[in-house]
């Protein structure tokens, strides 16, 4: 390979991978100072019925066999498979009144994901892109969006950075495909790809490698002005600096205590809860943790015993970490899948898909705990009072993290794009 082959391929390709994040071209860099916000977005794939987790209709045949039990919050009643969660009906707000458009998994899954469907060539961001890009500190030697053990078959494009240009894509952490982990290969899993060193490969001799890439680039960014060949050596500085700094360290659990890791629970959803805490903790601004499958077309109440047992607990834990820790006021946390179930029950057992009326909860970031968001009717198949869309739902939280949702991006058509919809109304009634 002569010189100037070497300029014009090695300059622009890449050898860190770092899960998809560190190797990527991106469209432009942030320039805002950090905020003292951060989000956690738990991401329930394949629709939870939150008619049994967060909305239950005791009493009625649309019901079924659960109950609801009391929380620390007076007016606040949650299912029974969410004990723990209920010690801490005071911290949580439940918005019992979402009601969206689209029963298909992808679709449903890149609207609550975007807060847009589809759109032809327009590649809108997932919400964790937009948080980053605007909110997150591009000084911090950790990526500012982390996704831990996602499950993206449905919809890739809706965990992805849409316009805004990879440099907002996601760290990839522990990739979900649906198999059992057990607890002692967790800690394996919870990690990044490619951060040491390859072998043979001495501090001296990788610092001599940078800088060989960084006069390589040098050169042929000459010629070549623009975002692209900036940010791109941008991600490269920022790969190495993860790969020499301490910053890494943080993915290590087996720091942690044993009492707090069970805490948390052994369990994928569990360790990953606590992953997200030590990562607010570090600095990042969105980390979502996604947990199990909830596509219950059969066998409805036993998957959502099973499934809400780990989500209960980590859950739990993680809202009572991040209180003893003094960071749950400025930690947002939104639980929430792409829509919610039937609340007919089917001829299986099961709960089928539906948009029309269903429930998401938010915890921290400032939001009023110990409150309910309005109201489905007696059967739960309609929204009686304060109807709540996708756009209703990102505007809330773009606005308890001090997002301003006015805001315009310039898009990958060249159409600036707001970051929530001006029809989008937040409710104020759980903004501190």
């Amino acid at each position: 390979m002569n010189r100037r082959t070497f300029l014009n391929v090695g300059a622009v390709s890449t050898t860190l991978s770092l899960s998809g994040w560190l190797g990527r071209l991106a469209a432009a860099a942030p320039d805002q100072a950090k905020k003292n916000k951060s989000v956690i977005l738990i991401w329930l794939n394949g629709g939870p019925a939150t008619i049994d987790l967060w909305d239950v209709k005791e009493g009625h045949a649309n019901g079924g066999p659960v109950k609801s039990i009391r929380t620390n919050a007076p007016d606040v009643r949650i299912s029974e498979y969410l004990p723990k969660l209920a010690d801490h009906g005071k911290d949580i707000a439940i918005v019992r009144s979402m009601s969206t458009k689209e029963g298909d998994h992808s679709r449903a899954t890149y609207l609550m994901r975007t807060g847009n469907l589809p759109l032809g060539a327009l590649q809108y961001p997932t919400l964790g892109s937009i948080v980053s890009k605007e909110i997150g500190d591009k000084a911090l030697e950790l990526p500012n969006f982390i996704s831990i053990a996602p499950q993206r078959f449905f919809n890739v494009d809706a965990f992805g950075p849409g316009f805004l240009g990879p440099q907002y894509a996601p760290l990839i952490i522990a990739e979900n495909r649906g198999a059992e982990v057990e607890f002692k290969a967790i800690d394996g899993i919870l990690t990044v790809e490619n951060m040491n060193r390859s072998a043979g490969v001495d501090a001296q001799r990788f610092a001599d490698r940078r800088e060989m890439l960084r006069l390589a680039q040098s050169e042929f960014n000459v010629g070549r002005p623009g975002a692209i060949p900036e940010s791109h050596a941008s991600a490269y500085d920022r790969a190495a600096r993860l790969m020499t700094s301490d910053a890494g360290k943080v993915f290590d659990l087996s720091t942690e205590k044993t009492p707090m890791r069970e805490k948390y629970g052994k369990n994928l959803f569990g360790q990953g809860c606590l992953l997200a805490r030590r990562l607010v903790e570090r600095g990042v601004s969105f980390v979502e943790v996604n947990h199990g499958f909830w596509d219950t077309h059969g066998n409805n109440f036993d998957q959502v015993k099973n499934l809400a047992a780990p989500m209960d607990q980590g859950l739990a834990a993680l809202i009572s970490d991040l209180k003893d820790r003094g960071l749950f006021d400025s930690t947002l946390i939104l639980c929430m899948g792409e829509f919610g179930r039937t609340p007919r029950i089917n001829a299986g057992n099961g709960r089928d898909h539906y948009p029309n009326a269903w429930a998401a909860m938010l915890a921290g970031g400032g939001i009023k705990g110990g409150t309910i968001v309005g109201k489905t009717s007696t059967d739960g198949t309609t929204v009686e009072s304060k109807p709540t869309s996708t756009i209703d739902l990102l505007a809330t939280v773009c606005a308890a993290v001090k997002i301003d949702g006015d805001k315009q991006n310039m898009s990958n058509i060249g159409r600036p794009i707001r970051i929530v919809d001006r029809a989008a109304q937040p409710l104020t009634e759980i903004l501190g």
